[in-house]
């Protein structure tokens, strides 16, 4: 059983020489700060490991780093959803910062300040937050998708205070485990890159970077991670270095996609040559059946984002010709024709993350808009071009 403190556990573990104190903190406590404070100014430790990565650690240190942000190339590399994944989790730690008085994590930033006061080497133990996200959506039926998409949208839409529930769940875990907790304690494949894979993780890069080199190393991590970590290190690891590479690739996205996508395309401009070799009258029905259903959309979508009338007229235009075209999105189109009429000012960027802590910030804030317009536009065009397949199909079967 792990010794316990007033603020939480500590497990003591050797390893090659090493001794790890892993001390298990409460993101939002304190209590657990101050511990961690008194604990790295005993100055009894060579190096002091945090559950942080190289991402969120310049977040921390670099507030502004947002606005060095190209939103044009991120949106063209496919990142526009792990972005707004990014500012929908960073809301809900602004919402609980200003709710509480206390920031989320603030433990960690008083252990990577205390390390540099005192001289020790700092280690960065934790998974990029992006590659986890990235494992996670792979590593789920696609139809599962649809519940991660939905507790990150449900973390914005919900009341602005956050419930005590919500507060106990984040004393055992971070961000990410809150927000899917439900989901990953009934799913395997939720629970495997959320929680067991960063256990491992952490595990691995302390054996890599600390075992051996420092005398006593003070890790600091979540109390939830804790006992994971623990029987992790204790394990015989035949080369950490390999376990944490594995850990770090991202799975290639299914193919199946895009040949649906390239399939419906070849359906519907088969749709359109059969109905003209029937009547230029049911040729150009079909046409026109394509362009509003999957237009009307896309462009309805543009507009729930509070899209300028060009780029809701840009959305019409394009959904139907990007339908066809799958290497191209129309919420791709949108979001650059927003970009171009509107484009986000200095201070849109400065103040990214305090606008979208309350839903309506999401809408006011020009780059958080251009995001939402992205992610309305594309989801709009995927419904029309399916309900348009569907009507076009049935007009050919009736005449």
């Amino acid at each position: 059983m792990p010794e316990t403190t007033p603020c939480g556990p500590r497990k003591h573990i050797n390893v090659n020489g090493t001794e790890f104190v892993l001390l298990g903190t409460a993101h939002i406590s304190r209590a657990s700060t101050e511990e961690v404070e008194r604990e790295v100014a005993g100055g009894a430790y060579d190096a002091v490991a945090i559950e942080l990565c190289e991402s969120r650690l310049r977040a921390f240190r670099e507030p502004d780093h947002l606005e060095r942000m190209d939103l044009f190339q991120t949106l063209r590399e496919g990142r526009g959803g792990l972005v707004m994944a990014s500012l929908a989790l960073g809301a809900y730690q602004q919402r609980l910062a200003e709710q509480l008085g206390v920031d989320p994590g603030a433990e960690m930033k008083a252990a990577a300040a205390g390390a540099e006061r005192q001289g020790a080497d700092l280690v960065l133990v934790d998974r990029e937050v992006g590659v986890t996200m990235r494992r996670l959506y792979r590593n789920v039926p696609w139809w599962q998708r649809f519940g991660l998409i939905g507790g990150l949208i449900g973390s914005l839409a919900s009341s602005q205070r956050i419930s005590s529930e919500e507060v106990e769940r984040l004393k055992q875990g971070d961000l990410l485990e809150s927000t899917f907790r439900e989901l990953a304690q009934s799913s395997r494949a939720l629970y495997q890159p959320l929680i067991d894979e960063r256990d491992r993780y952490m595990a691995a890069r302390l054996l890599e970077s600390a075992a051996g080199r420092y005398k006593r190393v003070l890790v600091v991590l979540g109390a939830g991670h804790l006992e994971g970590v623990a029987r992790y290190l204790g394990q015989a690891w035949e080369d950490p270095g390999v376990e944490r590479e594995a850990l770090e690739r991202v799975p290639p996205p299914a193919r199946w996609p895009r040949y649906l996508a390239y399939l419906v395309a070849i359906v519907i401009i088969s749709g359109f040559v059969i109905g003209f070799s029937r009547s230029p009258e049911l040729g150009w029905t079909l046409v026109a059946t394509w362009v509003l259903i999957n237009g009307g959309f896309s462009a309805l979508g543009a507009a729930l984002a509070y899209g300028h009338p060009v780029t809701v007229a840009g959305a019409f235009l394009a959904a139907p010709l990007t339908s066809l075209n799958p290497t191209i999105g129309a919420g791709f189109v949108a979001a650059a024709i927003e970009l171009t009429v509107r484009r986000p000012r200095v201070g849109d960027f400065r103040a990214l993350r305090q606008h979208v802590a309350h839903w309506r910030g999401w809408w006011t804030n020009r780059v958080a808009r251009t995001l939402l317009v992205f992610f309305f536009a594309s989801l709009g065009s995927a419904i029309g071009t399916y309900l348009a397949g569907a009507r076009i199909i049935e007009r050919l079967i009736a005449a």
